[in-house]
Parts: C-alpha cells; structure tokens; sequence
C-alpha cells in the first residue's frame, strides 16, 4: 500500500501532487536547471 504524503497544497490535483512530490523542495545544481526554476517558478 502506498504511503500518503502531507502537502501543503496540490492535494485535490493530480499534477499538483506530481509537482510537490517529484519538484518541490529538490536541490538544482545545474546552473541551466537553475535558472529555468528561477524563470518559471518565480512568476
């Protein structure tokens, strides 16, 4: 059985969840990833 998780948000939607398990709070070393994160998610 798979253990769930509490978020913080992205719980009524499937993509959201997908977000905040697999993107959400995972350090970015890549300075290209980074900089599309800073992009994308800043605004």
């Amino acid at each position: 059985m798979a253990e769930e998780r509490n978020r913080c948000f992205g719980t009524g939607e499937a993509l959201l969840a997908a977000y905040h398990d697999e993107e959400w709070g995972v350090p970015v070393h890549d300075d290209i990833a980074l900089f599309e994160h800073l992009i994308l998610d800043g605004f």
